[in-house]
């Protein structure tokens, strides 16, 4: 009974919108203060488009006559400074090599590259000074290997830094009859100093 009541009171709402819409859409809205406003036109001038089809080449350049001079080999120095000090803000670091497991030959083994620990952290803060001996082979190559921590002070504290930085060096190798040899037994102090 209710859905029939709905529907039969339903119907003339919504016949009594369609008019109300119709109505509506039927309304003229002209406002007489209102002036009719025009759009402009946007008319693009008739231009004619010109076409470059052929480009200038540029001129060929000639060979020369004559080659070039020959420049001079740059001689380099080899002699390095083996004192590297460190980065970090409160400490430096003196780098030294002893002379131990050398001799004379065609050419000695000269140090290339020397990079600097970096200083430990925990003995950074803690006020720890020393030094720590690393004993390694250079190589035919130039290379390091086996960098071994040989003497230590304070024990335990440089020995990681002091290897870490070992391995990076890099050296030009003992030369004997014309051919590079391996060096065992060379070996590096690094010494760990805190600045006032």
């Amino acid at each position: 009974m209710r859905i029939v009541f709905s529907i039969l009171l339903a119907i003339p709402v919504v016949v009594g919108l369609f008019f109300v819409m119709h109505s509506l859409i039927d309304r003229d809205f002209k406002n007489p203060e209102v002036k009719n406003q025009k759009i402009a036109d946007l008319v693009q001038p008739d231009e004619e488009i010109q076409l470059e089809t052929t480009a200038k080449k540029p001129e060929k350049v000639e060979d020369p006559e004559e080659p070039p001079p020959e420049m001079d080999m740059a001689q380099i120095d080899l002699n390095m400074d083996t004192n590297v000090d460190n980065i970090a803000p409160t400490a430096s670091i003196d780098v030294t090599i002893s002379t131990s497991g050398m001799s004379s030959g065609d050419g000695e083994y000269l140090p290339i590259v020397k990079v600097a620990p970096i200083y430990p952290r925990r003995a950074q803060t803690r006020g720890i000074t020393g030094y720590c001996i690393v004993e390694y082979t250079v190589t035919t190559s130039g290379a390091i290997r086996n960098p071994v921590p040989v003497d230590c002070q304070p024990s335990g504290v440089f020995e990681s830094a002091s290897v870490k930085a070992a391995e990076k060096f890099k050296y030009k190798p003992r030369v004997v009859d014309g051919e590079a040899i391996e060096v065992a037994g060379v070996q590096n102090k690094f010494t760990y100093e805190l600045e006032n």
